[in-house]
């Protein structure tokens, strides 16, 4: 249903959320490798989220690396949406029409509508800080790793 960027950058958000901080920045090596994501395409996720530190904010150097601010953490899935230029599955047609309206609407339109509107209350009403107390639980996962065997 998301693109490739979207279900990564989700992941790393929550990810940064949950382990990082601006006291303990996170590279690039750990956040690829907790969210099960290549090296070089969690790079360019990361280089979306960070511009203008709008949802991730970044430091250079040796002490370096990728963070939340408070401010970041109660922002709307959707802003990490948006970031990667991923929000269209609640903007554009499910067609991929260029003009999909009431007034000349795809065939798809009326029953898409509702679900759109799901879609839209679920990614505007839950925060990136909401999914990483979740994770935080156990009762969600960021990877594709199998569960660990109880001993």
């Amino acid at each position: 249903m998301l693109s490739k960027s979207a279900e990564y950058a989700l992941r790393a958000t929550i990810y940064i959320a949950l382990k990082g901080s601006e006291d303990n920045k996170l590279g690039i090596d750990e956040i690829a490798k907790a969210i099960d994501s290549p090296q070089y395409f969690t790079a360019k996720i990361l280089q979306l989220l960070t511009k203008n530190n709008r949802v991730v904010s970044s430091v250079r150097g040796p002490n370096g690396g990728f963070y939340l601010t408070d401010a970041a953490r109660k922002l709307p899935v959707r802003a990490v949406l948006e970031a990667v230029g991923e929000d269209g599955i609640i903007t554009k047609c499910v067609l991929g029409l260029k003009e999909c309206s009431e007034s000349r609407p795809c065939p798809m339109h009326d029953q898409y509508r509702a679900i759109k509107a799901q879609l839209r209350q679920m990614f505007e009403k839950t925060t990136i800080q909401a999914l990483a107390e979740e994770s935080a639980k156990g009762k969600i996962v960021i990877n594709n790793r199998p569960p660990k065997k109880k001993a």
